[in-house]
């Protein structure tokens, strides 16, 4: 049975950590368009942002990427947010043909609060961030704190961890 309390039910408000990057297209702008669009939505409120960082590209040969991090409170399931940074994505053009290719947008959900989840389609903690400094580095510079649930450790520790000389500050970021 439907009551008027279930009709007035939120979603508790909870952290996440959104890693994100482009190396096709104009990058700086298409990131910045898709930090304000995330950070329009109802129920997000965009709490901090990184730096932009030049990174090399993982995987086949392309160009370099652009990098940074943002830190929300959001009010949405982590499958919800999974599907509006996907959404996100398709709309800057994002067309997923080769694992770990170019692309216009890649949004990437790394933490949500200290919730670890581990189904086909969603990983949380993301499975290869601890080994990433393009995600630990400007995650470091805006939650160094932040618990990564499955490790044990914080952000700063970890990005202690990863090789970070292939990670330079955007200048003018």
């Amino acid at each position: 049975m439907f009551t008027k309390h279930d009709a007035e039910f939120k979603p508790k408000i909870q952290a996440s950590a959104i890693a994100l990057g482009s190396n096709i297209g104009d990058s700086l702008a298409i990131l910045e368009a898709a930090t304000a669009e995330l950070a329009a939505i109802a129920g997000i409120q965009l709490t901090a942002k990184s730096s932009w960082y030049i990174t090399k590209a993982v995987g086949p040969p392309q160009p370099d990427y652009i990098n940074g991090c943002i830190t929300l409170q959001v009010q949405m399931s982590p499958i919800e947010l999974l599907e509006t940074l996907l959404a996100i994505e398709q709309k800057f053009g994002r067309v997923r043909q080769e694992r770990w290719g170019p692309r216009s947008l890649d949004l990437d959900l790394l933490l949500y609060d200290d919730l670890i989840i581990d189904t086909p389609t969603l990983q949380i903690p993301h499975p290869r961030m601890q080994e990433r400094a393009f995600v630990l580095v400007p995650l470091a510079e805006i939650a160094p704190g932040w618990l990564e649930p499955i490790s044990g450790y914080v952000i700063r520790e970890l990005v202690k961890k990863v090789d970070c000389s292939d990670v330079h500050l955007l200048k003018g970021s």
